[in-house]
């Protein structure tokens, strides 16, 4: 047996393997951005992974980027989520939930008319995919200081709705351009008022979502993402030394808390990323494959270096539900068919053959 399949234990929960179902937009939410009994069998064919993190989930209507994705504010969403936890605990799994409030990165014809808010009223470049075909960015609306409690508040009541519908756990989204990380970057956030404007205030506010959602339900039921230098969404940070200060402001401030894990969108073993894993000195999610399709070997060499306790795996989960028993068998895999990544209905979802199939 190899580390991949060892058992690893994560805030109180022991995981059966070292592979991580990454976060997976595929924007089959039924109506009023609840989730479907088909995602339900979408993740319950996927128990077999140490941990499942599920798509993007937002946590207020506001904070809805992409079309038919869905929510954790409404008690129909909860009821729907509970169906998915349900599923993945009957066959063994664990899952977390990922908190991803989008920011500027939406469009009101996406929900239902609501503006979209940031750090900065500066918008994101390019369009974004609506009902009625592809639209720029609007300039979202820049938080006023008095509101950003009010932002805290609706993560740590989307943090308790996700426990209540029985997951395991969350994961704050502080990555690939959206509301958190635009706080994190220079280029997404002006601010003059303590949250912005050099490293510390930009990653203050972040530490402070991280804070109150671990003292809503525990820091071991919480984890965080990070992309830094991922340089996506318009989300830019190209000053290496900025980019260490900011970072390493958010990790020193979040250290103390004991999170369950650190989960980072780079390159493991960049000198950045090794700091940041030590100054955070709790388990961390190595994930590399957002370029690239993460194999097995890819994943045995991030554990035997020592670059990660966990790696997170994408696209091969999409097209295999029981990853772990092929990658454990060498067995063959299916190849993932773009063209239904972000499709409704079942095809490309729920089809895709076990090995026993």
């Amino acid at each position: 047996m190899t580390l991949l399949f060892s058992p690893f234990t994560v805030g109180k929960m022991e995981l059966t393997n070292r592979i991580v179902m990454a976060p997976l937009t595929r924007n089959r939410a039924g109506e009023r951005q609840v989730p479907q009994q088909i995602s339900a069998t979408y993740y319950g064919q996927r128990a077999s992974a140490g941990l499942i993190i599920t798509e993007g989930t937002q946590p207020s209507a506001v904070g809805q980027g992409y079309a038919n994705t869905p929510g954790i504010h409404s008690a129909e969403q909860v009821d729907g989520w509970r169906a998915v936890a349900d599923a993945v605990h009957a066959g063994g799994g664990r899952i977390f939930m990922q908190l991803m409030h989008t920011g500027r990165i939406g469009h009101p014809d996406n929900k239902d008319g609501l503006e979209s808010v940031a750090p900065s009223a500066i918008p994101a470049p390019g369009e974004i995919f609506t009902p009625n075909g592809m639209r720029p960015y609007p300039v979202p609306r820049e938080l006023t200081g008095d509101e950003l409690p009010g932002i805290v508040g609706e993560f740590v009541q989307a943090t308790r709705n996700a426990v209540e519908a029985g997951l395991d756990g969350v994961e704050l989204h502080a990555a690939n351009g959206y509301l958190l990380h635009q706080f994190l970057a220079p280029s997404s956030n002006v601010r003059t008022d303590g949250y912005g404007g050099s490293p510390q205030p930009r990653a203050r506010f972040v530490g402070e979502v991280a804070h109150a959602v671990a003292d809503a339900i525990g820091a071991d039921r919480v984890g965080i993402r990070i992309s830094p230098a991922h340089n996506i969404q318009g989300a830019l940070e190209e000053d290496a030394a900025d980019l260490a200060a900011t970072y390493g402001a958010l990790i020193d401030a979040i250290a103390p808390l004991g999170l369950a894990y650190l989960h980072s969108l780079a390159d493991p073993a960049s000198a950045l990323v090794v700091d940041l894993r030590r100054r955070f000195g709790g388990p961390f999610i190595a994930n590399d494959g957002f370029t690239s399709v993460t194999t097995r070997p890819d994943a045995e060499r991030i554990l035997d270096d020592g670059l990660g306790d966990l790696v997170a795996v994408g696209r091969n989960f999409l097209a295999n539900p029981d990853l772990p028993r092929r990658w454990q068998t060498d067995a063959p895999l299916n190849e993932p068919d773009p063209t239904t990544f972000y499709t409704p209905g079942p095809r490309g979802y729920i089809d895709y053959p076990t090995l026993e199939q």
